[in-house]
């Protein structure tokens, strides 16, 4: 099977197996031990309380991000577009699946372009890190950001799910200086690199690293949600290639630990949490916490496959939820919210 072919099967166990195996980590994502003191008297009008934001150059209306997830196939298709027009309804950011595919075969490239739906969305492009240990280059990086108009470039790291594919990349040298070097590159032209996981989270240490390159803000992606283990564990080939990837179930950095430590790491990054979040409760947290966005992934999914009006839907209790937030510990704006304090349990 050529590359191309590959990526595309790929790309449909992802979504199948995400619909529908039980693939949560075993480990939880830390925010349940964080409480909000509640505020019996905020002496705020609710109908005034403003969560917009400015990110990247581009207004959001919530500081929310349907996380990457997908592209390729004709299923991945619809479902991002479905994604972007709820996107662009609400003014939320949106990020898509790997745009490798795209650079790899120009004729998947539709499946990842949601401009003509979203033109005011907050898009990111999004490329493997380690990729740039396998022949992909800069010019290659701003094709994948030119190919759905995007306005920033996501790099993940998932050296964890690359060594449980059977078809996995396991060169992880020398990566560090290529992501400085991207990073320059797009720099120049204008165009924003955010470096995430993809569900193990980031420690103070590769932040730190990370932050010396020159990227313009880090996701965390924390363990607690998905376990991209769990669904390579579901793609194994073999019993011996299963039974490795289960016993990653309870790894990783738990998202409000990885968020606390890269925030103290790197006290002037721009971060977005992601990883486990399920609703705009988890989220407000996160805001208390140090992050400038929230991004969820896999409720959107669900929605996703359904309908635009699902993934709205699926907004609008998460924009309800964080205002309701807002209201009781009486935080007029998101400034005030990522100063409010929470109590640890």
């Amino acid at each position: 099977m050529d590359e191309g072919k590959l990526l595309e099967s790929r790309k449909s166990d992802h979504i199948r197996i995400n619909l529908e195996e039980r693939v949560s980590s075993a480990i939880t994502t830390g925010l349940e031990r964080y409480r909000f003191v509640h505020n019996a008297l905020p002496e705020l009008d609710a109908n005034q309380i403003d969560t917009s934001l400015t990110v990247f150059g581009r207004r959001l209306r919530l500081p929310l991000l349907i996380s990457s997830m997908t592209g390729g196939t004709a299923e991945a298709r619809t479902i991002n577009r479905n994604l972007a027009q709820a996107a662009q309804q609400a003014g939320v950011a949106m990020g898509v699946g790997s745009t490798r595919a795209a650079v790899v075969r120009p004729d998947l490239s539709d499946t990842f372009q949601v401009r003509d739906v979203a033109p005011d969305v907050l898009l990111f492009a999004n490329i493997g890190a380690v990729q740039l240990n396998y022949g992909f280059s800069v010019d290659d990086c701003r094709r994948a950001v030119a190919l759905i108009g995007a306005d920033a470039l996501i790099l993940h790291l998932n050296p964890l799910q690359e060594i449980l594919q059977p078809e996995g990349d396991w060169n992880w040298s020398g990566l560090l200086p290529k992501i400085a070097e991207v990073v320059r590159a797009l720099d120049k032209d204008g165009v924003p690199v955010v470096v995430k996981e993809v569900g193990w989270g980031i420690s103070a240490d590769v932040a730190r690293r990370l932050a010396e390159t020159g990227v313009a803000a880090i996701d965390v992606a924390g363990a607690g949600g998905t376990s991209w283990s769990q669904v390579e564990m579901f793609r194994a080939q073999t019993e011996v290639q299963r039974r490795i990837a289960a016993g990653f179930v309870d790894w990783g950095i738990p998202t409000a630990e990885s968020l606390c430590q890269v925030r103290q790491a790197v006290p002037h990054m721009t971060l977005f949490a992601s990883g486990g979040i399920r609703n705009g409760v988890d989220g407000a947290k996160c805001i208390a916490l140090g992050a400038t966005l929230f991004g969820l992934a896999r409720p959107f999914l669900r929605a996703a496959v359904q309908s635009a009006e699902a993934v709205a839907d699926e907004i609008a209790v998460i924009d309800g939820q964080l205002r309701a937030v807002m209201l009781c510990v009486g935080a007029a704006n998101l400034a005030a919210l990522a100063r409010v304090s929470l109590k640890q349990l």
